[in-house]
């Protein structure tokens, strides 16, 4: 371990780990059912689900990669803030329009609204797309991390992969979504706590915070870049790509994403869903905001100490610029902090692996294993299938973290870009179960599969178009294919008669009910986000100034 690790720091790493483990054990007594494993018995308060929502998102990716892309990455900086904005906005077309249809079908797998809307065959589909690109996602997380376990102990990659996995596997089998969450909670108030602390010793260093604003790369200080649009002009990180694109992919992602809709099942009703996805609109981008100014005063730590990027890994690409924030926290904090601060990159990848291995045995259960089991089985029975799924699942993605170490320039970039591949079409085909009742299953499959295929091309023959963009022309493909079909085929008229037209009627009838019912207090929360999001435009000029 690197000489400024002591016995003290691998204590404070061994408590955190075994505080864990005795929490996920003491959830795992309270569970009867597969439904107390996946949705915690629908009875979880909106402040866990929505801090939880953010350790996710905010998780070892971000605190690698946000820095790295700040204080080094090509075309970096600040820029990246401008993604944010259109948090709040999401925030408010799922309060709205999504969220509250979902809770109202009380859903394990948010899927499963595909089978009853559309066909079985969409359902699956839409599953299997999940698995792959969510396995795949998470173990670049994996990776992230493992590199960081491995610059610290030396035990190398494989080791380090295993450390990492073994652990979050067993607490994750054991405690169910209700640990996930809690966990998440745990892992997100550490990680916020040594950024902070780790910002201080930056500004510290720096003569204080003026002074490293002022000797911070003056080109990185953009927060707003209006002068370009991505669609041709080579500028990935210009506004209007990271708003609309960012729009798209986090509806996609909050919305039709099983590893953040089983979260905000799991609460009391569909207000305390829509209080949970309040809090993650208005508190996530101090917490981004905070982590990117981390990014700056990395980057002029590094200005003023050359040797300190010498001493970062070649990633055989010039030096390893994701692994400067850790580097940074165990060579500069003294004694115990680093140990604190060696939980606080643990409880990161934690907080994203543990609810996707979550998500990934509760669909593979609900959509695939239970949809085609015939007969019945004891809860008990399900809950133990349950948990040997997430261990599946465990082992699945600690193995494909060996082969996602070149993907892009940063972590975060990664994640982003893999996410930005399908989103737009999974989203797309959501929206047309809302709002295209002539569309059916085959059609929707058919522009998915285009979407999908389209983004693809841009990605290996137009890379001059902002990959941000792939999120709404995707949404714009499938959206297109599947509608021109449906007027094609003729199918879903108001004369056929098919299982999915009765669908169609008692979703309206939800929809009416739910719109009498509670909008008043929706429309309030939309009304905040709204405000919070000129707030943050607002504070993003005044920055760039």
């Amino acid at each position: 371990m690197n000489q400024s690790s002591t016995w003290i720091d691998w204590l404070i790493i061994a408590a955190y780990c075994v505080g864990l483990l005795v929490m996920a054990y003491w959830l795992a007594r309270r569970q009867e059912s597969r439904e107390d494993y996946y949705v915690a018995g629908r009875n979880v308060g909106p402040w866990p689900v929505g801090l939880s929502i953010m350790a996710t998102q905010c998780s070892t990716n971000s605190i690698l990669g946000a820095p790295a892309f700040v204080a080094f990455a090509a075309g970096g900086g600040l820029l990246w803030l401008q993604y944010e904005l259109a948090v709040p906005l999401a925030m408010v077309v799922l309060i709205l329009f999504v969220m509250p249809l979902f809770r109202h079908l009380n859903l394990v797998s948010v899927y499963a609204y595909l089978e009853q809307r559309f066909d079985l065959e969409t359902r699956l589909t839409l599953s299997g797309l999940f698995l792959f690109v969510r396995a795949f996602a998470t173990a670049v997380t994996v990776y992230s991390i493992a590199l960081v376990i491995d610059l610290i102990t030396g035990l190398g990659f494989t080791a380090s992969v295993l450390l990492l996995g073994v652990f979050t596997v067993v607490y994750d089998v054991m405690g169910g979504i209700r640990g996930v969450i809690y966990s998440d909670v745990i892992q997100l108030l550490i990680l916020a706590a040594m950024l902070v602390l780790v910002l201080v010793f930056l500004v510290d260093a720096s003569g204080g915070f003026g002074q490293m604003w002022q000797s911070f790369a003056q080109e990185r200080k953009t927060t707003l870049d209006f002068t370009h649009h991505g669609f041709g002009d080579g500028e990935t990180f210009a506004f209007w790509p990271m708003l609309f694109g960012g729009l798209f992919l986090y509806v996609s992602y909050y919305g039709c994403d099983q590893s953040q809709v089983q979260r905000q099942l799991s609460t009391r009703d569909i207000d305390a869903t829509n209080n949970a996805l309040l809090i993650n609109g208005l508190l996530r981008f101090p917490l981004v905001l905070l982590y990117c100014m981390v990014g700056v005063g990395i980057g002029v730590y590094a200005a003023q100490h050359p040797e300190f990027i010498a001493a970062l890994p070649d990633s055989g690409n010039g030096p390893e610029y994701n692994l400067s924030v850790p580097l940074y926290m165990i060579n500069v904090l003294p004694v115990g902090l680093v140990g604190l601060s060696l939980v606080a990159l643990f409880a990161a990848a934690m907080s994203s692996l543990d609810s996707v291995l979550n998500s990934l045995s509760a669909t593979t259960m609900e959509d695939f294993v239970r949809r085609f089991h015939r007969g019945s089985w004891s809860a008990h029975k399900e809950l133990i299938l349950s948990r040997l799924l997430t261990t599946l699942w465990g082992v699945i993605t600690l193995v494909m973290a060996f082969f996602v170490d070149d993907i892009a320039p940063t972590v975060l970039e990664a994640i982003n870009k893999i996410g930005s591949l399908a989103n737009g079409p999974i989203l797309a085909v959501f929206t047309l179960g809302f709002l295209a009742h002539r569309v059916r299953g085959p059609h929707a499959i058919a522009g998915l599969l285009t979407g999908i295929a389209s983004n693809g091309l841009f990605w290996l023959f137009l890379p001059e178009i902002s990959w941000l963009w792939w999120n709404v022309i995707g949404f714009a493909v499938t959206v297109a294919v599947a509608w021109i079909l449906a007027q094609v085929s003729g199918i879903g008229t108001a004369t056929s008669v098919t299982p999915a037209s009765n669908t169609d009627l008692y979703e309206h009838a939800i929809r009416h009910h739910l719109r009498v019912e509670a909008r008043k207090n929706w429309y309030k929360r939309s009304v905040w986000l709204l405000f919070w999001f000129l707030g943050l435009l607002a504070l993003l000029l005044y920055m760039g100034n």
